[in-house]
């Protein structure tokens, strides 16, 4: 045996006369943390010291929300209200758990579906119909497409449609809190569909190499829109990949709102305590088509999609564990579900009712002062409204 080593930058490195590759694969999967069943019974864990009932009814009843508000707003564009709409069925727990875990000192980077998230700091829900109608009230006042929700007072920035280039960015979001001491941390969304994005592998290494405060957090829910996680890579998923980066990393059911709530907790404390990036791997399941524009069922079959849906429901076991507290029964059920329905149908009647923001906020927010290019186009713009009235929607303010 050779123990002669390399002082290597970057460490130390042993050398050896036995030719060896490193596999391609490790004998053993990464195991998946779960906390409860799959029939909501809990394993083994005592989490009532950071679950009590308060915060157990709150995220339950946020995913409800989440799943009611969803099921409308989906219904509302499939009925022409609104030009698109993409929803969280199946991954409640990932959204609601994790943003309960989080303060709201801590900055979110979404990808496109984490509606659940900005739910749970408080966004309401005329606040989500406003944008998705985009009305003169829309805090992006009608320039992004629905579901671009965005929003200063509660640390979440504005969803950007290309995949993966909020996580380059919330490395830098993630060292100016190192600069500035913050007792805070940076969580970044996205899904295994961004894996393969050349962004995902810049920002984790960036963020090891910086020792940037930001968790990432991957939502692999099987399918990046029609192809399937087996075509996009042949790693052991996503949660071996931050080793190779060097960055600690965890694999939970995220199905399963007590472990996913447990590991985002336990995530924040060691990126603000250590300075660290810190990769999380949730294994879920995209219940609902892609968004408003797929059909699911051409690339996989009912049967898979009904067994996600009623036998992994994280929904469902959430509220069975709840009730094994005696924190909830069927009759707070009926109320909250009627109560949260109505509550949606009369935010999507007065985001609709509500004028559309001015032509003029076409022109506005990107200069101090407006160029004279832009008003040239503002100009023949108008001159084309008035030239073709009929090619123009009536019910924006010229």
């Amino acid at each position: 045996m050779d123990l002669q080593v390399l002082d290597f930058p970057g460490g130390k490195v042993a050398f050896t006369s036995k030719m060896q590759f490193i596999s391609e694969t490790s004998e053993k999967r990464v195991p998946c943390y779960r906390v409860l069943d799959d029939y909501g019974q809990q394993i083994e864990y005592d989490c009532s010291a950071q679950v009590n009932e308060e915060l157990a009814v709150k995220m339950y009843t946020d995913m409800v929300t989440l799943q009611i508000m969803d099921a409308i707003f989906y219904e509302a564009q499939r009925q022409g209200r609104i030009s698109f709409y993409l929803t969280s069925m199946g991954e409640e727990a990932i959204n609601i758990a994790s943003a309960a875990a989080l303060t709201n000192d801590d900055i979110v980077l979404p990808q496109y579906r984490e509606q659940g998230v900005l739910l749970w700091r408080g966004f309401t829900v005329q606040e989500f119909a406003n944008q998705c109608f985009g009305n003169k009230v829309d805090y992006g006042k009608g320039r992004q497409m629905p579901i671009h929700y965005g929003s200063n007072k509660h640390n979440y920035f504005t969803v950007s449609s290309p995949i993966g280039t909020q996580l380059p960015q919330a490395v830098g979001a993630a060292y100016s809190l190192k600069m500035d001491k913050k007792s805070a941390c940076v969580a970044a969304y996205f899904g295994d569909g961004g894996t393969s994005e050349g962004d995902f592998h810049a920002g984790l290494n960036f963020a090891a190499v910086m020792e940037a405060p930001v968790i990432f957090f991957c939502r692999n829910n099987g399918w990046a829109i029609s192809t399937h996680t087996r075509e996009q890579f042949r790693s052991d998923g996503i949660v071996v990949r931050g080793q190779a980066y060097g960055i600690r990393s965890i694999r939970v059911d995220g199905n399963d709102a007590l472990a996913v709530y447990s590991a985002v907790r336990e995530a924040r404390e060691m990126a603000i305590k250590d300075q660290r990036p810190i990769l999380i791997e949730a294994l879920t399941y995209r219940v609902g088509h892609h968004s408003t524009s797929d059909d699911s069922t051409k690339y996989r079959s009912m049967d898979e999609i009904e067994y996600w849906k009623m036998s992994r429901n994280p929904v469902n076991r959430f509220r069975k564990w709840v009730e094994r507290n005696m924190w909830w029964d069927d009759k707070r059920e009926v109320e909250l579900r009627n109560d949260i329905r109505n509550q949606v149908l009369r935010a999507i009647q007065t985001a609709e009712k509500c004028e559309k923001p001015p032509l003029s906020d076409l022109f506005r927010d990107v200069y101090d002062t407006l160029p004279s290019n832009l008003h040239e186009q503002e100009s023949q713009l108008r001159e084309t409204i008035k030239s073709y009235p009929k090619d123009y929607p009536l019910d924006v303010p010229v």
